[in-house]
């Protein structure tokens, strides 16, 4: 006996399709993250070396005359130009503050998006910043 259950199917025809297309967004979108989050961790890298470098650079200005007096007082006015001077050689647009002994120094720059250019994200900005002050002497004992 070979008989026919009924006519009656069940069809899911475009269940897969939609299924594909939601998986293969949710990885494009990953990988898109991955990239871009690599380029963005990079350039925050790099803004902050930066920073770090403007502000070590901005701290050594000590003004002569305070030096003659016996004192090691910043010279603000250096001490702001010697931080824009490393900014500007790295290409890079920071505000400098000069407060006491202590430069501060933020830097605020742009990268590129690769992927993520895909869904009209085509820069991200990064901020970084980074502070150095000028110590006399030596304040610790080493061991």
């Amino acid at each position: 006996m070979s008989g026919t259950r009924g006519s009656a199917r069940i069809t899911d025809d475009g269940g897969v399709v939609v299924f594909v297309v939601i998986i293969a967004t949710a990885l494009l979108a990953m990988a898109a993250i991955s990239v871009d989050g690599g380029y963005v961790l990079a350039a925050r890298e790099r803004a902050h070396a930066a920073a770090a470098q403007a502000a070590r650079a901005g701290a050594n200005a000590v003004s002569t005359d305070s030096v003659r007096a016996g004192g090691a007082d910043l010279d603000t006015a250096a001490a702001s130009d010697a931080a824009q001077a490393v900014l500007s050689r790295d290409n890079l647009i920071g505000t400098v503050t000069v407060t006491g002994s202590q430069v501060a120094v933020t830097v605020t720059t742009t990268t590129n998006t690769v992927m993520l250019g895909i869904v009209g994200i085509n820069s991200l900005t990064v901020h970084a910043s980074a502070a150095a002050r000028d110590v006399d002497g030596v304040t610790t004992m080493e061991p």
